[in-house]
């Protein structure tokens, strides 16, 4: 794959990111308007900021430490495009519940369907995978690394949040 190419697999992962910033924007009020109560602010800026960092590292250090595209850089596109296919089933299975947030609404049951029937949080599979694959796919190593050791540390954080807001949210539902 050409520098060139690669720049602009980069241009259409972020333009799909924009997608989901709509996405998530209209399902955030959807929630809101239906008392849904957002968790764990607090590190939210910092997954903001790792992830809108994400796309141009990987091709500054493409461009600028002159990397080439491994040979098999077609099996990392594979696992780039496997992400993105697990990361929509994400989004469509939870419909109008799925956030780049934490926010739970009252009442509403966990959902065990779709990728969450065999994984607790199959998005952040998706987002691993992205955070090796994409850097692979010209080579950016580096940012590979870096970006794959702070998304550890944040989904450590992000994790425990979500695990707590479904337990509230659970503890809350009707019945318990």
């Amino acid at each position: 794959m050409t520098l060139p190419l690669y720049a602009l697999l980069l241009g259409l992962v972020a333009a799909e990111r924009l997608v989901e910033l709509v996405v998530s924007r209209r399902n955030a009020a959807w929630s809101f308007a239906r008392g849904g109560r957002e968790h764990g602010r607090g590190h939210f800026p910092a997954m903001v900021a790792l992830h809108g960092l994400f796309l141009p590292a990987c091709l500054l250090e493409a461009w600028l430490g002159g990397r080439t595209a491994p040979s098999w850089w077609p099996v990392a596109m594979a696992a780039a495009i496997a992400a993105q296919v697990l990361r929509w089933w994400c989004i469509h299975t939870l419909g109008p519940r799925w956030n780049t947030r934490v926010i739970t609404v009252p009442g509403l049951p966990p959902v065990h369907a779709g990728p969450y029937r065999l994984l607790r949080h199959p998005n952040y599979v998706a987002v691993v995978v992205e955070g090796l694959a994409l850097p692979a796919i010209h080579g950016a190593w580096l940012t590979a690394a870096v970006f794959t050791l702070l998304n550890a540390a944040l989904l450590t954080v992000r994790v425990r949040v979500e695990e707590a807001a479904l337990d509230d949210a659970a503890r809350a539902a009707p019945g318990s």
